[in-house]
Protein backbone atom coordinates (compact mmCIF):
# COMPACT_ATOMS: atom_id res chain seq x y z
CA UNK A 1 0.00 0.00 0.00
CA UNK A 2 3.20 2.22 0.95
CA UNK A 3 4.71 1.65 -2.70
CA UNK A 4 1.63 2.28 -4.28
CA UNK A 5 1.02 5.72 -2.75
CA UNK A 6 4.48 6.53 -3.46
CA UNK A 7 4.15 5.20 -6.89
CA UNK A 8 1.16 7.61 -7.17
CA UNK A 9 2.54 10.55 -5.44
CA UNK A 10 5.63 10.09 -8.02
CA UNK A 11 3.47 9.79 -11.24
CA UNK A 12 1.25 13.05 -9.75
CA UNK A 13 4.60 15.21 -9.82
CA UNK A 14 5.93 14.36 -13.06
CA UNK A 15 2.62 15.50 -14.61
CA UNK A 16 2.84 18.31 -13.01
CA UNK A 17 6.40 18.97 -14.30
CA UNK A 18 5.20 17.98 -17.64
CA UNK A 19 2.54 20.32 -17.30
CA UNK A 20 4.14 22.99 -16.22
CA UNK A 21 7.20 22.55 -19.05
CA UNK A 22 4.39 22.74 -21.44
CA UNK A 23 2.79 25.97 -20.23
CA UNK A 24 6.08 27.32 -20.21
CA UNK A 25 6.79 26.39 -24.19
CA UNK A 26 3.15 27.44 -24.96
CA UNK A 27 4.17 31.04 -23.32
CA UNK A 28 7.61 31.64 -25.08
CA UNK A 29 5.67 30.62 -28.49
CA UNK A 30 3.37 33.16 -28.12
CA UNK A 31 6.07 35.61 -27.23
CA UNK A 32 7.72 34.31 -30.57
CA UNK A 33 4.40 34.63 -32.58
CA UNK A 34 3.77 38.04 -31.42
CA UNK A 35 7.39 39.07 -32.04
CA UNK A 36 7.03 37.15 -35.67
CA UNK A 37 4.08 39.66 -36.33
CA UNK A 38 5.47 42.83 -34.88
CA UNK A 39 8.18 42.69 -36.88
CA UNK A 40 6.17 42.09 -40.14
CA UNK A 41 3.77 44.58 -39.65
CA UNK A 42 6.55 46.98 -39.69
CA UNK A 43 7.97 45.41 -42.73
CA UNK A 44 4.48 45.57 -43.85
CA UNK A 45 4.14 49.45 -43.27
CA UNK A 46 7.61 49.51 -44.39
CA UNK A 47 6.66 48.08 -48.08
CA UNK A 48 3.59 50.14 -48.44
CA UNK A 49 5.45 53.64 -47.76
CA UNK A 50 8.09 52.39 -50.63
CA UNK A 51 5.65 51.46 -52.48
CA UNK A 52 3.76 55.04 -52.30
CA UNK A 53 7.28 56.41 -52.68
CA UNK A 54 7.61 54.92 -56.07
CA UNK A 55 4.64 55.72 -57.21
CA UNK A 56 4.66 59.51 -56.48
CA UNK A 57 8.59 59.55 -58.02
CA UNK A 58 9.01 61.02 -61.39
CA UNK A 59 12.14 61.56 -62.68
CA UNK A 60 12.85 64.99 -64.21
CA UNK A 61 15.87 64.65 -67.09
CA UNK A 62 16.03 68.34 -67.29
CA UNK A 63 15.80 69.36 -63.64
CA UNK A 64 20.11 69.79 -63.68
CA UNK A 65 20.19 71.74 -66.87
CA UNK A 66 17.56 73.84 -65.80
CA UNK A 67 18.94 74.63 -62.21
CA UNK A 68 22.46 74.93 -63.55
CA UNK A 69 20.45 77.87 -65.99
CA UNK A 70 18.74 79.57 -62.66
CA UNK A 71 22.26 79.92 -61.17
CA UNK A 72 23.63 81.14 -64.38
CA UNK A 73 21.03 83.85 -64.57
CA UNK A 74 21.04 84.69 -61.14
CA UNK A 75 23.46 82.95 -58.58
CA UNK A 76 21.61 81.45 -55.60
CA UNK A 77 18.45 81.08 -57.90
CA UNK A 78 19.57 77.43 -58.81
CA UNK A 79 19.79 76.62 -55.03
CA UNK A 80 15.99 77.76 -54.44
CA UNK A 81 15.22 75.95 -57.34
CA UNK A 82 16.50 72.62 -55.85
CA UNK A 83 14.96 73.55 -52.21
CA UNK A 84 18.37 73.90 -50.83
CA UNK A 85 17.53 77.41 -49.03
CA UNK A 86 20.81 77.43 -46.97
CA UNK A 87 23.01 77.68 -49.46
CA UNK A 88 21.55 81.15 -51.17
CA UNK A 89 23.71 83.35 -48.29
CA UNK A 90 26.91 80.98 -48.95
CA UNK A 91 26.51 81.96 -52.43
CA UNK A 92 26.13 85.59 -52.08
CA UNK A 93 28.55 85.85 -49.46
CA UNK A 94 31.25 83.76 -51.24
CA UNK A 95 30.71 85.94 -54.70
CA UNK A 96 29.70 89.02 -52.50
CA UNK A 97 33.54 88.95 -50.79
CA UNK A 98 35.32 88.57 -54.28
CA UNK A 99 33.31 91.45 -55.96
CA UNK A 100 34.49 93.35 -52.91
CA UNK A 101 38.30 92.29 -53.21
CA UNK A 102 38.07 93.40 -57.07
CA UNK A 103 36.65 96.75 -56.35
CA UNK A 104 38.64 97.63 -53.45
CA UNK A 105 41.45 96.76 -55.70
CA UNK A 106 40.71 98.65 -58.91
CA UNK A 107 40.03 101.52 -56.55
CA UNK A 108 43.79 101.59 -55.41
CA UNK A 109 44.91 100.49 -58.71
CA UNK A 110 43.53 103.75 -60.04
CA UNK A 111 44.99 105.71 -57.18
CA UNK A 112 48.51 104.69 -58.28
CA UNK A 113 47.85 104.94 -61.64
CA UNK A 114 46.25 108.42 -61.74
CA UNK A 115 49.33 109.17 -59.31
CA UNK A 116 52.21 108.12 -61.60
CA UNK A 117 50.62 109.59 -64.82
CA UNK A 118 50.29 112.80 -62.95
CA UNK A 119 54.10 112.43 -62.55
CA UNK A 120 54.93 111.63 -65.77
CA UNK A 121 53.03 114.92 -67.10
CA UNK A 122 55.49 116.99 -64.99
CA UNK A 123 53.14 117.81 -62.18
CA UNK A 124 54.17 117.30 -58.43
CA UNK A 125 50.46 117.43 -56.97
CA UNK A 126 49.13 114.21 -56.28
CA UNK A 127 48.20 112.58 -53.37
CA UNK A 128 51.57 110.60 -52.59
CA UNK A 129 53.71 114.18 -53.52
CA UNK A 130 53.01 115.16 -50.00
CA UNK A 131 52.73 118.78 -48.96
CA UNK A 132 55.01 120.22 -45.96
CA UNK A 133 53.33 122.38 -42.91
CA UNK A 134 51.98 125.24 -44.85
CA UNK A 135 50.27 122.87 -47.23
CA UNK A 136 52.86 123.39 -49.98
CA UNK A 137 54.45 120.32 -52.16
CA UNK A 138 57.57 119.06 -50.46
CA UNK A 139 60.56 119.20 -52.61
CA UNK A 140 60.96 115.45 -53.05
CA UNK A 141 57.76 113.35 -52.87
CA UNK A 142 56.84 110.57 -50.44
CA UNK A 143 56.62 108.21 -53.02
CA UNK A 144 58.89 107.67 -56.17
CA UNK A 145 58.01 106.98 -59.86
CA UNK A 146 59.16 103.22 -59.38
CA UNK A 147 57.51 103.20 -55.93
CA UNK A 148 53.98 104.12 -57.84
CA UNK A 149 55.04 101.70 -60.53
CA UNK A 150 55.61 98.41 -58.18
CA UNK A 151 52.03 99.86 -56.67
CA UNK A 152 50.54 99.81 -60.07
CA UNK A 153 51.41 96.17 -60.50
CA UNK A 154 50.77 95.06 -56.79
CA UNK A 155 47.26 96.25 -57.39
CA UNK A 156 46.88 95.09 -60.67
CA UNK A 157 47.77 91.27 -59.58
CA UNK A 158 45.51 91.31 -56.83
CA UNK A 159 42.79 92.74 -58.79
CA UNK A 160 43.05 89.66 -61.49
CA UNK A 161 43.86 87.27 -59.14
CA UNK A 162 40.05 88.24 -57.50
CA UNK A 163 38.83 88.89 -60.89
CA UNK A 164 39.58 85.33 -61.27
CA UNK A 165 37.93 83.65 -57.96
CA UNK A 166 34.78 85.30 -58.41
CA UNK A 167 34.50 84.05 -61.78
CA UNK A 168 35.74 80.47 -60.55
CA UNK A 169 33.01 81.03 -57.19
CA UNK A 170 29.85 81.90 -59.80
CA UNK A 171 31.06 78.29 -61.71
CA UNK A 172 31.33 76.75 -58.35
CA UNK A 173 27.79 77.91 -57.41
CA UNK A 174 26.62 76.75 -61.17
CA UNK A 175 28.41 73.30 -60.99
CA UNK A 176 26.47 72.98 -57.07
CA UNK A 177 23.16 73.56 -58.64
CA UNK A 178 23.42 71.15 -61.01
CA UNK A 179 25.13 68.55 -59.04
CA UNK A 180 22.51 68.87 -56.10
CA UNK A 181 19.69 68.75 -58.96
CA UNK A 182 21.73 65.17 -60.40
CA UNK A 183 21.32 63.38 -56.79
CA UNK A 184 18.25 64.77 -56.24
CA UNK A 185 17.16 62.24 -59.11
CA UNK A 186 18.17 59.47 -57.33
CA UNK A 187 14.30 57.80 -55.15
CA UNK A 188 16.18 57.08 -51.64
CA UNK A 189 14.58 55.77 -48.94
CA UNK A 190 14.73 56.57 -45.50
CA UNK A 191 15.06 53.20 -44.75
CA UNK A 192 19.06 53.25 -45.79
CA UNK A 193 20.47 53.22 -42.74
CA UNK A 194 22.43 50.92 -39.78
CA UNK A 195 19.65 49.48 -37.28
CA UNK A 196 19.81 46.46 -34.61
CA UNK A 197 17.54 43.28 -35.08
CA UNK A 198 16.48 40.89 -32.45
CA UNK A 199 16.09 37.46 -33.13
CA UNK A 200 14.68 34.31 -31.00
CA UNK A 201 15.79 31.09 -31.79
CA UNK A 202 12.89 28.62 -31.65
CA UNK A 203 14.85 25.73 -31.06
CA UNK A 204 16.41 26.66 -27.85
CA UNK A 205 14.26 30.11 -27.26
CA UNK A 206 17.62 31.95 -27.25
CA UNK A 207 17.88 35.69 -28.30
CA UNK A 208 20.36 36.60 -30.99
CA UNK A 209 21.12 40.25 -31.06
CA UNK A 210 22.17 41.75 -34.55
CA UNK A 211 22.47 45.03 -37.19
CA UNK A 212 21.04 45.30 -40.10
CA UNK A 213 22.75 47.28 -42.78
CA UNK A 214 20.21 48.28 -46.05
CA UNK A 215 21.27 49.81 -49.23
CA UNK A 216 18.50 51.16 -51.60
CA UNK A 217 18.68 52.60 -54.95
Amino acid sequence: MLKQLFFLTFLLCLFNTISAQEKKTDTLRVSIDSVQKTFSKRELRRQRRDSIKDANYKLDPLSPSRAAFYSAVLPGLGQAYNKRYWKIPIVYGAIGTGVYFYLENTKQYDRYRDAYKSRLAGFNTDEFWGTDADGNPKNTPDLSEDALRDAQEFYQKNKDLSLLITIGLYALNIIDANVDAHLKQYNMSDDLTLKPYMEINEINFNKNYGLTLTFKF
